[in-house]
């Protein structure tokens, strides 16, 4: 059975006081968290004392980026294993903001993903097409193509610490959300594609999280397909009342 799981990708929002703010409110309104595992990934400079406020709660703590490599003279850019030694559980991987803005590539995705993995931390690797490559029909072209390029030479056993995020590029802070019948229908597709790529109890063990103007809403209606194992939160992540909700509707 695969346990859901709720991150909230803060991306480049927030000041000190704010993310104080946003984490204790969450803490304390959050309760034990069963059944679903819960996550927050602020800005970098904002870690520690995140991490601080959610000791001793079931939040857990989460990077937005990393480099590949593990140290050197990379001006600006923090290491995995810098990360894990703060205490982050998860690191993601090749969000689309970092594909299309930072001119990321599957095969620095892939390198970032090896180091995120050897600093024994969970990647969340973000997969997703561009609304002209959905128009297009050319959605599962992509898809393959993040998922082999993305996942190159990574084990059977490491794929136990992988979490895939399905992230339909269209509907990432556009208000635009794909229906659940979009969502369930793509993510079935990934869960098939990666039993072909590895093995198929390794696609049913995989979680594979949905992010794309996840709101109250639709959490769950979105959160009862079949193949949705939770959602990686962008905007609604930032108000502590949005995001508890979306816990609270999350069918399990």
């Amino acid at each position: 059975m695969r346990k859901p799981i709720i991150v909230g990708n803060w991306k480049m929002y927030t000041s000190l006081s704010e993310a104080k703010e946003l984490v204790k409110t969450l803490k304390e309104n959050i309760g034990e968290v069963t059944g679903i595992e819960v996550g927050v990934c602020p800005p970098f400079v904002y870690l520690f004392p995140v991490k601080n406020i959610i000791e001793g709660s079931p939040i857990k703590l989460g990077a937005q980026n990393c480099h590949w490599e593990k140290s050197g003279a990379f001006t600006g850019e923090v290491a995995a294993v810098m990360l894990k030694d703060i205490g982050c559980a998860y690191v993601i991987a090749g969000h689309s903001e970092r594909r299309h803005q930072m001119g990321e590539s599957d095969d620095t995705v892939n390198k970032k993903l090896k180091a995120v993995l050897a600093a024994g931390l969970n990647p969340i690797l973000c997969i997703g097409e561009l609304l002209e490559e959905r128009e297009g029909g050319s959605t599962e072209t992509v898809l393959r193509r993040q998922i082999t390029q993305g996942l190159s030479g990574i084990t059977p056993e490491q794929m136990q610490s992988v979490i895939i995020a399905y992230e339909p590029v269209w509907a990432i802070g556009t208000g635009k959300t794909a229906t659940p019948e979009q969502a369930q229908e793509t993510h079935s597709f990934i869960r098939k594609f990666i039993s072909t790529v590895f093995t198929e109890a390794i696609a049913q063990d995989i979680r594979i999280m949905y992010g794309g103007s996840v709101k109250p809403e639709n959490a769950a209606e979105l959160s009862a397909q079949s193949d949705v194992d939770g959602f990686l939160v962008g905007g609604a992540s930032l108000k502590a009342e949005s995001f508890i909700q979306i816990i609270s509707n999350y069918k399990k």
